[in-house]
């Protein structure tokens, strides 16, 4: 039996692709063992799967001044030094790293064994962790096609992300059952992310009166952010966070307003759901998601609205101006390169796991 060791961290994007890995490496018989921090999310996130899980010491690389900067890399040190040491003895055939600082001592400690590592970046431009891990990998996957010209020519491929394929197994009339709509008004489906995005929350409430008018509105808010206020109104159903159920809000749902994180993004092109990204701004970020959706914008999946500029008017006229036009934007997502990644991951981690 081939065995591989998965690795990433530090938030759910770093893990939930590596999740929607897992059927297709246990129909293929890898025996699998998840590698990360003591008691990260990814922690939380892989015991529902039950899947041996490995924890190492970690720390976090920052290009702004920090007290940690200075204990940090001892840190890393210590996980380098674990990591090492539990590969040696387990012997892994290959190692697939999803990213975040976690992934760092694993990649670089199995490529001084010589265990074939690939990793994957989400972003259009690799993130300081990957940067880090990109010299030691043997294969680089990514997102978008924009990214190609930023890695090792000999090592990028163009991938796309794994998506959970229950993702796409929904049922439309539980998604109208759940929220007590009708199947006769086309849905909006709202997601701001685990946490939410007040401006973007704020911004669909304020337009709720005019998008009631000829859309029912499902609102994935974030934690603590319900709007008590709006129990009660008719069209309109607010949660905090969906899990099992997301599927079928997806089914349900005719367009989507979203950020533009990476894996959020990716998923609404493998499910070809017409989209209006609103990205967080390079004010609250590295400027990651702006350049998502810059992609996806010219690429022909996507309307994009800058946060700073979006106001009641122009969210309302945008989400008009995608139900309309939803059959183009379908149409091109449909096209895309970037829809089978799981079998194309598959496929490189069965190459590079045959040659040890």
């Amino acid at each position: 039996m081939k065995k591989i060791v998965l690795t990433g961290g530090g938030s759910a994007g770093h893990v939930t692709p590596n999740i929607a890995l897992l059927p297709s490496l246990k129909e293929a018989g890898y025996e699998i063992t998840y590698m990360g921090s003591y008691d990260g999310i990814e922690k939380k996130l892989i015991s529902d799967f039950e899947i041996p899980y490995v924890g190492i010491s970690t720390g976090k690389f920052r290009r702004y001044l920090d007290p940690k900067n200075f204990t940090d890399p001892f840190r890393v040190i210590k996980g380098f030094s674990e990591a090492k040491k539990f590969l040696k003895n387990y012997k892994p055939d290959v190692i697939f790293s999803k990213g975040g600082f976690v992934s760092v001592p694993v990649v670089r400690a199995g490529a001084s064994l010589g265990i074939p590592c690939i990793i994957h970046e989400s972003d259009m431009t690799p993130g300081l962790a990957n940067k880090i891990c990109i010299p030691a990998a043997c294969r680089v996957c990514c997102n978008f096609p924009e990214t190609l010209k930023l890695l090792p020519e000999s090592k990028a491929v163009l991938t796309g992300s794994p998506i959970r394929a229950e993702l796409a197994q929904g049922n439309k009339l539980a998604g109208l059952n759940m929220c007590g709509f009708s199947a006769n008004h086309p849905v909006i489906m709202v997601i701001g992310g685990s946490l939410g995005a007040a401006n973007v929350n704020k911004a669909v409430r304020e337009a709720l009166p005019k998008l009631l008018a000829d859309f029912q509105v499902v609102h994935i808010c974030g934690k603590d952010k319900i709007d008590n206020l709006l129990l009660n109104t008719a069209g309109y159903k607010q949660f905090e966070y969906v899990k099992t159920e997301l599927k079928d809000l997806f089914a349900m749902a005719d367009v989507v307003i979203s950020r533009a994180g990476a894996n959020a993004i990716c998923e609404l092109l493998a499910l070809k759901k017409p989209n209006i990204l609103i990205p967080l701004p390079a004010s609250s970020s590295r400027g990651d998601q702006l350049l998502n959706a810059k992609s996806f914008e010219s690429q022909g999946f996507s309307i994009v609205i800058n946060e700073d500029d979006l106001t009641t008017e122009m969210l309302v006229d945008k989400v008009h101006e995608l139900y309309f036009s939803r059959q183009t934007f379908r149409r091109a997502m449909s096209e895309s390169g970037q829809m089978d990644s799981i079998r194309t991951i598959m496929a490189l981690i069965r190459e590079h796991s045959a040659d040890t």
